[in-house]
């Protein structure tokens, strides 16, 4: 025995000195990936930008699960470091020319790539050729590409332009399949945000908005693309792309050749050529030339350290309770990293960036009161509307001295809604039934097994009606008005920010560079524009993350599947949005209508995800 006890001991202290091992190699391997800086750039050559993902005001850290699945997922790139590098590229003498390619373009809305896209004619004005390449042109990546001096398609691609519209999905016959009812309590005619739930179709008032407002997008668009690229006959294509595509033999790339939409017709191998002519040839390097990789320029570029005087802080994703990492809108973890620049005494004005359909109403007021806080101290705020800010996102704007948008910004959305699903229908199909006894009448309640009271339903609606009229007050009281003036452009109608300005929503037009000026003549800073971010801590968890994806390979992209892909992530977002409306707060100011949120889908911080938002998640994932 005592033989064996030795043997037995011993193979505990190798397994225990091998554990110490690994534990020593995978802690200095860590280390030496947080250490780790990005090569510098090579030193010249063509700035290659392979966007594969969206454009986003603040990228979501990146999924661990993902990463342990094998993949990486889409990226998303941080729109003004992307106008950063751009703008430094155009003066940069190593830089020879900007490559872009689209064909993994994730999109980005009109608005962010229109600062993108102004970026880009920077480049050009400064005398550098800008070349793109994709099989695929939608929407979002032609609005990018006009911006190009050279727009090349792979010879069996096409541009098919499809604007603004679509379908949504509508639930109510899966609920009502599922024994499944939506108690509805909401304020506003054109609050559609809740139709998914209780209708199967568009309702004629929530048509007519989502009508006017994609006509308001289109406009936007079709004038970024004609003043970026005024040769392309842009109308007679969009209007009949069939009669264009017979016109040219059935080939539909030279059928974007012949109406001006694209410069050139060829493959990645002869687009590749026309780089290395430009940037020097490199055998060795990927695609045949000198490259200088996107994430290094990046990185080289990154205005995260900066300390000026003018405060930036982000709100980007849906607006919850609580605290959550990057990407998501999380009301403390907002408000405390506004709190904490304003405790420094440095911050002479503040700029908060809003990229959001709204969400929680209690996290919109946390961070709006923040606002007011710097407002207290003198401190000027400017509210720059990126895509979206729209219900709760409008709500967080509020708080500021100046609001400044796009013309394509999506805003409005004043109105509030809640959503109660309860299961007696689920019950009653299973044979269970649900019973019990109550103390005063609101005992139990919401009683989501036999659905909610009249009394529990009535202090929801209530509730919803207080924070319309707390929503009201907040606006009317921004904009010199009466509660009753905003209620007649309220009702949870969703505007363009041209359309807005006009009512009286915003004050002026202008991206981010136009609200900091703003800001720093409203502080009276003279020419003053150095910024500080106000952010929350990065986790060193993502930094490792996004170091171990990495740079993919180029793959071939077949033209029609890349315009089915981009359907099929709509199909994906669209279960993602209404899972969220379920498992988030009772009442919220959200805008439902205003699209999917571009970018990672929305997540929930430190919340019980209910057993509807369960489902609808499994579904998604079908």
């Amino acid at each position: 025995m005592r033989f064996v006890r030795g043997v037995w001991h011993l193979l505990v202290g190798v397994k225990d000195g091998l554990v110490l091992v690994f534990m020593l190699l995978f802690f200095g391997a860590l280390y030496a990936i947080l250490s780790a800086r990005p090569s510098p750039a090579v030193a010249e050559g063509v700035l290659t930008m392979d966007l594969r993902g969206p454009i986003v005001e603040q990228p979501a850290e990146a999924d661990p699960g993902a990463l342990l699945s094998g993949g990486s997922g889409p990226r998303e790139y941080a729109l003004r470091q992307l106008r950063a590098s751009l703008l430094r590229a155009k003066d940069d003498e190593r830089v020879k020319a900007v490559a872009l390619d689209l064909d993994r373009f994730g999109g980005g809305g009109v608005s962010a790539i229109g600062e993108v896209g102004e970026a880009l004619s920077e480049v050009r004005r400064a005398g550098k050729p800008v070349l793109v390449y994709a099989t695929a042109y939608t929407d979002d990546a032609y609005q990018l590409a006009a911006h190009g001096s050279e727009v090349w398609l792979n010879p069996m691609g096409t541009v098919a332009i499809a604007g603004p519209g679509g379908n949504n999905l509508y639930f109510k016959g899966l609920l009502d399949k599922l024994g499944v009812t939506a108690n509805v309590y909401r304020v506003g005619t054109y609050k559609s945000a809740v139709e998914p739930f209780v209708r199967s179709d568009m309702s004629p008032e929530a048509r007519q908005n989502a009508q006017e407002l994609a006509g308001n997008l289109f406009e936007s668009w079709l004038q970024d693309v004609r003043q970026a690229r005024g040769k392309a006959r842009l109308e007679p294509y969009i209007r009949d792309p069939a009669a264009a595509v017979t016109a040219a033999g059935g080939d539909f790339a030279q059928a974007a050749l012949r109406s001006g939409l694209v410069d050139k017709v060829g493959s990645r191998r002869e687009f590749e050529a026309r780089l290395a002519a430009l940037g020097g040839e490199n055998k060795t390097a990927r695609g045949g030339y000198n490259r200088i990789k996107l994430e290094n320029y990046l990185a080289a570029t990154d205005t995260s350290a900066e300390k000026g005087p003018i405060g930036v802080v982000t709100v980007a994703g849906t607006i919850v309770d609580g605290r959550a990492p990057r990407g998501t809108a999380a009301g403390d973890s907002i408000a405390e990293a506004i709190e904490k620049g304003l405790a420094s005494d440095r911050i002479k004005a503040l700029v908060v960036r809003i990229d959001s359909p709204g969400g929680s109403a209690t996290a919109s007021e946390r961070i709006r009161q923040a606002l007011l806080q710097a407002k207290a101290k003198n401190i000027p705020v400017v509210a720059s509307m990126g895509n979206v800010a729209a219900s709760g996102g409008y709500w967080v704007a509020t708080g500021a001295d100046h609001i400044m948008a796009e013309p394509s910004t999506i805003t409005g959305s004043i109105g509030v809604f809640g959503i109660l699903p309860s299961f007696q229908g689920s019950l009653e199909k299973l044979g269970i039934g649900a019973d019990g006894v109550k103390t005063t009448p609101l005992s139990g309640e919401p009683d989501l097994l036999n659905g909610p009271s009249p009394e529990a339903g009535r202090l929801v609606q209530m509730g919803v009606e207080s924070i319309y009229r707390r929503f009201l007050a907040i606006v009317a009281q921004s904009r010199g008005k009466t509660p009753q003036q905003i209620d007649q452009i309220a009702q949870g109608r969703v505007w363009a920010g041209g359309t807005a300005r006009q009512l009286g929503l915003v004050d002026s037009f202008g991206g981010m560079d136009a609200a900091i000026a703003k800001a720093a003549q409203l502080a009276n800073l003279g020419e003053e524009r150095k910024v500080t971010y106000l952010e929350r801590p990065r986790s060193s968890w993502a930094a490792v993350l996004d170091m171990l994806q990495g740079e993919e390979e180029a793959e071939g992209v077949d033209a029609f599947a890349a315009i089915g892909a981009r359907h099929e992530l709509q199909l994906v977002s669209a279960m993602a949005d209404a899972r969220a409306i379920l498992t988030g707060p009772t009442v919220q100011v959200r805008c439902l209508e205003c699209g999917p949120a571009v970018g990672a889908a929305p997540r929930v911080a430190s919340q019980e995800q209910s057993l509807l938002g369960n489902l609808l998640g499994w579904l998604a994932r079908r």
